[in-house]
């Protein structure tokens, strides 16, 4: 037996060894998946398989690169060169390139990324002189994309009543004649998109008998990665290439089958043996990642899916802890919660930051995370997407704010002058420039005294400009009286950024939309807490002065000791950690709101906390607020369902056995949960001596904050408007309040 197949177990051997037909690896996580496909082509290649005839089809172009490396390691460098060896999007426009005479095309064909295809869709859109609010462009480009990916052409569209009657339903029953308009704008400009590269591959092989037949000939061998994310598409073309020889090896997990927004079908990986009925199966059932109670909690979780290929996972390292679940009064205090345990965990126990990791459902989460860590110095990154406050979305309101409180600022007014659209196009903005460096100025003079400046525009254009002036000198108007939180909330409204979100209902349109509700949450937060301590800076440049502050570039630079890694949990797929933080394990928001009236959502949703829970390789905190700060009020919140779906017997709870802080001694600035302190503070009011009161409040007596918590109060000074408390807060430490504006109520002595 070669050497390297003797590092394998006995299920991963036998799927490695199995070449006479098709096959269905299912890999548990942390069951070494890659270890296997890259053995099973290496093993081909010792048995004098040619590297043509072997094709391996991957979803990254890094997984691909990993796998060429580990077989050259094992056989040589030549060879796995010349392996058909990469994305399905590669290597379908490696065939598209050689074969595109027989569809119209010429071989140097270019492609269209994303925003590309937006670009072109927006000028069909004018172009057809249709209200670009309803044919929203990035929502056209997901129905494009989404009916491409299963196998749906322009003149099948324009033939299928229900598509056209869904569309009329949502008033854009023109669609059909874009995505036509759009798929001879292509053909015209030799220009492929992301989805063409599938959709073409199928029509060539489909209308094409002699080239379907070359390329079965060819490759006799197909080894698919990830097929649980495959879509129709995917599945149809593989189907093609292996009709006759039937020398398939699809390798996966149903159990993390997530991307169903992407267009996956999980249906592909579950009839797998249906399509193919003398197919073997292979279980890799071993985890060699985590400890056996993350192992066996996520078995118990995941147990609750119908529709799954059944399967138990185990693991034979130490047993572990359990699974520790805690709670917090609100979402500010989780935050403080999951940064402090790490900062304990770090201290006493010798990890580094770069062995946790704090997963979330939605980007817009991240937000609390990061000033959390920020307070208390812990470094991080945000994995697989920006900075809360580097966001596209976020960063557009910024630059409207920027632009108030500081007209001069060249950079905002060049962001936003014509977003949302308003008719100043680039041509007008180069005007404006050009008239500012004459004369020494910058932008806003120009704008707010065109004729003084000798500003080259027509009557048309000067009253855009001025609707714009108009609008912004408005809100520095307003600045004088207004707060943060309600001068954030009037430019959102006014300038038409929220209604241009809100009309995209797209999953990135979603994610854009909570990225800013988000926004106003902080903004209601800041101005909240300032009112609360009685101090004045409120104002809208105060809320800047503090977000500047955490997009400083200085703060990002790689530190010896690493950083926390912050992402959502689809970005962490694939990746593993030795410390998981799941947060925000609420009712509608773990599981999606939008997914709680369909069974398969659901269903999916318990595959993403498995992919989730499953990441870890030590401990995992599952974490949850009972109220969270949604629409600028605080709204009260249920434990996710998925709480109660795993077996008890893995979980720990706060006051459970077992249950204790890392450290018996608690620095005065830990902020995680500490029950104790709480207890110390109600025996130091009860020996008490003072008795001040103000109104029906009195010291020693024990109150609830929504964002803090409990506490206690140690202090009343002042007088009537200037009346403060001073509370001892649980977590937070000492808190002086203004009593006029705190939002705190009184639980007893």
């Amino acid at each position: 037996m070669d050497t390297f197949l003797q590092q394998l177990n006995g299920n991963q051997r036998e799927a490695v060894l199995y070449s006479e037909g098709p096959s269905l690896v299912i890999a548990g996580a942390g069951s070494g998946k890659t270890r296997v496909l890259t053995y099973k082509i290496a093993y081909l290649l010792k048995q004098g398989i040619s590297p043509y005839n072997i094709l391996a089809l991957t979803f990254t172009n890094k997984a691909a690169r990993e796998m060429k490396s580990r077989i050259a390691a094992i056989v040589d460098e030549d060879a796995a060169r010349r392996l058909w060896m990469g994305t399905f999007h590669s290597i379908f426009a490696r065939i598209l390139r050689r074969e595109a005479d027989r569809f119209d095309y010429r071989s140097d064909f270019t492609i269209y990324d994303a925003q590309d295809s937006q670009n072109l869709i927006r000028a069909i859109i004018k172009e057809k002189a249709l209200d670009n609010k309803i044919y929203t462009p990035s929502i056209v480009q997901a129905r494009i994309s989404r009916v491409k990916n299963v196998l749906i052409t322009p003149e099948i569209y324009a033939k299928d009543m229900e598509l056209i009657a869904e569309d009329r339903y949502y008033k854009r029953d023109r669609i059909y004649e874009i995505y036509a308009a759009y798929w001879s704008r292509c053909r015209t400009s030799n220009v492929l998109d992301f989805d063409d590269l599938l959709l073409y591959t199928y029509l060539l092989f489909k209308k094409n008998t002699d080239v379907l037949n070359r390329y079965r000939n060819q490759f006799r061998f197909i080894l698919v990665d990830e097929y649980q994310d495959t879509n129709s598409v995917q599945h149809e073309i593989v189907g093609l290439l292996a009709a006759e020889h039937h020398r398939v090896c699809v390798v996966g997990d149903d159990a993390q089958s997530i991307y169903s927004f992407r267009g996956a079908n999980i249906g592909n990986i579950l009839n797998f043996q249906k399509t193919y009925p003398e197919s073997r199966l292979f279980k890799l059932e071993q985890n060699y990642r985590s400890t056996k109670n993350i192992v066996e909690a996520a078995n118990s979780l995941i147990k609750n899916n119908k529709e799954q290929i059944s399967k138990t996972v185990f693991s034979e390292n130490e047993t572990g802890e359990k699974i520790h679940v805690i709670s917090a009064y609100s979402d500010y205090e989780e935050g403080y919660n999951v940064a402090s345990r790490i900062a304990e965990m770090r201290m006493h126990r010798q990890y580094d930051y770069q062995d946790f990791a704090i997963l979330y459902r939605t980007n817009a989460q991240s937000r609390i995370f990061e000033e959390a860590l920020r307070k208390i110095n812990i470094p991080y990154r945000i994995y697989g997407g920006l900075s809360f406050y580097q966001r596209k979305e976020v960063k557009d309101v910024i630059a409207y704010m920027r632009l108030v409180v500081n007209p001069n600022d060249e950079e905002a007014f060049k962001r936003i002058v014509n977003f949302p659209a308003r008719g100043i196009g680039d041509t007008t903005v180069g005007k404006i420039i050009s008239a500012a460096g004459l004369h020494g100025v910058s932008l806003w003079p120009v704008l707010s005294r065109p004729l003084e400046y000798q500003l080259n525009i027509n009557a048309g254009t000067a009253a855009k400009l001025e609707k714009f002036r108009l609008m912004i000198e408005q809100f520095i108007n307003d600045n004088l009286t207004q707060n943060a939180h309600e001068l954030g909330r009037e430019i959102i409204g006014k300038t038409g950024l929220a209604s241009d979100l809100y009309n995209d209902k797209t999953p990135e349109g979603l994610s854009r939309v909570q990225n800013i509700e988000e926004l106003g949450n902080s903004l209601y937060s800041f101005v909240t807490s300032r009112l609360e301590e009685g101090r004045p800076d409120y104002k809208l440049g105060d809320f800047l002065a503090e977000v500047s502050l955490l997009t400083d570039q200085d703060t990002d630079k790689d530190e010896p000791s690493g950083r926390v890694t912050m992402m959502t949990v689809h970005a962490a797929k694939g990746l593993e950690f030795k410390n998981v933080f799941v947060v925000g394990m609420e009712e509608n928001l773990f599981p999606a709101e939008r997914s709680k009236n369909s069974p398969q959502a659901i269903e999916e949703e318990r595959r993403l906390f498995y992919v989730a829970i499953t990441r870890a390789k030590e401990n995992v905190t599952l974490s949850y607020a009972k109220t969270r700060f949604l629409h600028s009020r605080s709204v009260s919140c249920t434990h996710s369902r998925f709480l109660n779906d795993i077996d008890a017997g893995y979980l720990r709870f706060p006051g459970d056995a077992g249950f204790e802080r890392i450290s018996q001694t608690v620095p005065e600035s830990s902020l995680y949960l500490n029950p104790r302190k709480l207890l110390r503070l109600e025996e130091e009011k009860s020996v008490s001596t003072k008795h001040q009161s103000i109104g029906d409040l009195s010291i020693g007596e024990a109150v609830f904050h929504e964002r803090f918590g409990k506490g206690i109060i140690t202090e009343l000074t002042g007088e009537k408007e200037n009346a403060k408390a001073t509370v001892e807060f649980e977590n937070f430490g000492k808190k002086q309040m203004l009593l006029k504006f705190a939002k705190f109520k009184v639980i007893g002595n």
